[in-house]
């Protein structure tokens, strides 16, 4: 079986996706612990609250990236 790979130019879609995923889903996991310790059912309001959160990160982050990318530009000094 052949390996599949991934075009580079995906990666303006992929990086953000797994990066958002991994973030709300760490994130809401911490955050449910907290307000609920580890109560009955906790795996499946966790899926609910992330799959919420994700659906929030995953914009945000294609939005907000491009952004802040360029900002910091302004503050870094590219090797000649």
């Amino acid at each position: 079986m052949k390996n599949f790979k991934f075009h580079p130019k995906h990666l303006t879609w992929l990086m953000p996706l797994i990066l958002s995923g991994i973030m709300s889903g760490a994130i809401s996991c911490f955050n449910l612990f907290l307000k609920l310790g580890w109560v009955d059912g906790f795996f499946s309001i966790w899926l609910h609250a992330w799959s919420l959160s994700w659906l929030m990160a995953f914009p945000l982050i294609l939005i907000v990236l491009p952004l802040v990318r360029n900002t910091l530009m302004k503050f870094v000094e590219m090797p000649k």
